[in-house]
């Protein structure tokens, strides 16, 4: 009895001596025989809804069968809680998750509809107010037509432009007719430049050419020369040669090899009185200069080149293209350009003048016109003191940089109805010239001049030629530097100038500023100089220079 009693207590229940007489005991015998007493008991969980029977495949783990046993013993890892088919089920549900929607027990083929979730609606928006939709409404015409008016005002822009790019471009005169060659120099040896027959000239002088150029040219290969197929024109100092001070006091030079004589009309004679004789005084200031520091005479404080085609080549009408870089340096003035051969109309500048190309070797800063600049003009006049150069002038320029950084292609285009100058393309243009009306009507001079002594009435040198004349006669090729000038090619008070035109004596003047001007001059030789490119070192159709008949 004792142990019966401690078992119950073991197992939960009060003990016999303690319970009262009313209490009723359980009768565990039915439940016992009516239940497996391997079974689980009812879990308070809702079964699976995905509960299906165990895979066949599915591993079992049981206990062995005793002989001694009352029934069949079931392994509690074959229950649907424990077993394999708990785990394929938990698996296949899981894999169905993300397949189809959760279907619930009481309606598995249905679903709930779903609501539509209302638009928030704007606070901004007004039930007073409502929102104006003015592509329902009917445009106003005034407003479409000044919608459409830009549109067609365009095209009309576009339109009109193109006609007049039309008619432009077919009104370009062009010279079509056949070209022969005169010469194409190639500067290959010095010996056939300027050498006995030499394509190129030197002219010697000392007198500034009638512009009051300070420079003296010479034959010195200081100067001019040839060098890998490439022509050569450098301004250098006189110093470098007699001495500074031989340069302002003291001394008397006399050129070498000066060719008054030769490119002087008649040989440099001159009628005086009625009688022919050689005009001395013109040859003294041509081929010597006194330096004198009382006198306030100076030797010309540069010296430098000038060659041409004078006795080589010349055309009447054709083409000429000159490949070459410009010089920079202050107060430099190079310059290719054209005389006539024969001054049929007189002299300078009854029988014109064709600048191709000049410039000027200031920099960029400078106010009248520097490096980064090239004109191209006419010269030409019925008496020496009117010329019509301001009609018959202009220019390009290059915003960025100076024509002395890089070759550059100087054309002329020469014809009985025009004649056209432009530096790499016709885009480029120098100078456009139609000859439509003669240049004595075109110049509009006055009716009268002085002559120096009393007015005289103004005749008309041309008036026996064509629309063309003075530029109807032979013009032979001219290339050089010059070295300042008194006849306004630096205007008065631009670039800090150290000298003035009309003083006293503007190369002594020039001379004493050497420490300003100077320095500015490069000492490489390919940026001092003015060079002339060979077309052997060019492609065939960048001729050098071609003059053609």
């Amino acid at each position: 009895m004792s142990d019966a009693n401690n078992s119950k207590e073991r197992d939960g229940h009060p003990p016999m001596g303690h319970s009262s007489g009313t209490e009723t005991r359980p009768n565990t015998a039915v439940s016992a025989a009516a239940t497996d007493p391997f079974a689980s008991p009812v879990s308070s969980r809702a079964p699976s809804i995905h509960h299906q029977p165990a895979s066949p495949s599915s591993s079992k783990v049981s206990f062995p069968d005793s002989s001694s046993s009352a029934g069949p013993r079931r392994s509690i890892l074959n229950q649907t809680g424990f077993g394999a088919s708990a785990f394929s089920s938990a698996r296949s549900s899981a894999s169905r998750l993300s397949a189809a929607p959760y279907t619930s027990p009481a309606s598995p083929t249905t679903s709930a509809p779903k609501t539509k979730i209302p638009r928030m609606k704007s606070h901004m928006l007004s039930d007073a107010n409502p929102l104006p939709k003015p592509w329902l409404e009917k445009k106003n015409p005034r407003a479409v037509f000044s919608y459409w008016i830009v549109y067609v005002i365009i095209l009309l822009g576009i339109a009109g432009g193109a006609v007049q790019s039309y008619f432009v471009y077919i009104r370009v005169p062009l010279d079509k007719r056949p070209l022969c060659l005169v010469f194409d120099e190639n500067f290959e040896n010095e010996a056939t430049v300027f050498g006995e027959g030499g394509t190129f000239f030197r002219e010697v002088n000392m007198d500034g050419f009638g512009t009051g150029e300070f420079e003296m040219t010479t034959t010195s290969r200081n100067n001019s020369f040839v060098r890998d197929g490439k022509l050569y024109i450098v301004p250098t100092l006189t110093a470098d040669n007699i001495g500074m001070d031989a340069v302002f006091d003291g001394t008397v030079y006399n050129i070498t090899d000066c060719t008054f004589n030769i490119t002087r009309p008649d040989n440099g004679h001159i009628y005086k009185d009625g009688q022919r004789i050689f005009d001395w005084p013109s040859y003294y200031r041509s081929c010597s200069a006194v330096s004198n520091a009382t006198a306030g005479t100076v030797i010309n404080p540069v010296q430098s080149a000038r060659l041409s085609t004078r006795y080589s080549a010349s055309i009447r009408y054709g083409r000429v293209e000159i490949r070459a870089k410009m010089p920079t340096g202050d107060w430099m003035w190079p310059a290719i350009w054209m005389l006539p051969r024969d001054e049929v109309y007189g002299s300078w500048p009854l029988s014109g003048e064709i600048d191709i190309v000049e410039s000027r070797g200031n920099g960029l800063r400078y106010t009248a016109r520097g490096s980064n600049y090239v004109q191209g003009s006419l010269n030409w006049g019925p008496a020496p003191n009117l010329n019509g150069v301001s009609k018959s002038y202009s220019w390009w320029t290059d915003k960025r940089k100076s024509f002395g950084a890089d070759f550059h292609t100087y054309a002329l285009e020469w014809t009985p109805e025009f004649l056209r100058i432009y530096v790499n393309t016709r885009l480029h243009t120098l100078l456009d010239m139609r000859f439509n009306k003669p240049f004595f009507q075109r110049g509009e001079f006055p009716d009268v001049i002085f002559n120096g002594s009393s007015l005289v009435a103004l005749q008309n040198p041309w008036i026996n030629g064509t629309n063309a004349t003075p530029f109807d006669q032979e013009f032979f090729l001219i290339l050089n530097v010059a070295v300042g000038s008194t006849n306004g090619w630096f205007p008065e008070g631009q670039g800090d100038k150290p000298w003035l035109d009309r003083a006293q004596s503007p190369p002594l003047d020039f001379a004493r500023a050497i420490g300003q001007w100077y320095p500015t001059w490069p000492s490489n030789l390919e940026d001092r100089a003015m060079v002339v490119h060979s077309p052997s070192r060019l492609d065939t159709k960048d001729t050098l220079i071609g003059i053609d008949p």
